[in-house]
């Protein structure tokens, strides 16, 4: 099945994505995460102010099928947090690149994002899968 994959956007080998603008990360989760999870019922995001690292969980998403942890791809401090998502987490299985954008965090390292996946290497990996 062909996934949404937009150019502008970096990714993770765990499915979120992030669209990077100045020093400020807006991230979320793919369309293939989406997909794969199925009907997103429960989502939880961290406070404004948090500091995360790199790879560090920062929420959950939780659908009919399972639970998963949502890692950050960047390390920095949360700016925003998408104030919709908990009452509307179907968003996430609509509007993944959108709509349900979860965190926006200030980079506190801009050379981590030379390690996220371009949109072709997200494909090749999904294709891997």
């Amino acid at each position: 099945m062909a996934h949404n994959i937009p150019t502008e956007l970096k990714y993770t080998k765990d499915h979120e994505w992030a669209k990077i603008e100045g020093d400020v990360a807006t991230i979320g989760i793919t369309d293939f995460a989406q997909s794969a999870l199925g009907d997103i019922v429960f989502v939880e995001l961290p406070e404004s102010g948090r500091t995360l690292t790199a790879h560090q969980t920062f929420g959950v998403v939780e659908s009919i099928k399972s639970v998963s942890d949502l890692y950050s791809p960047v390390s920095g401090t949360v700016l925003e947090v998408n104030s919709s998502l908990p009452d509307a987490p179907e968003l996430c299985n609509a509007e993944p690149y959108t709509g349900a954008w979860m965190i926006k965090v200030k980079l506190s390292n801009v050379s981590e994002l030379n390690s996220l996946l371009s949109a072709t290497d997200y494909q090749n990996f999904l294709s891997t899968l």
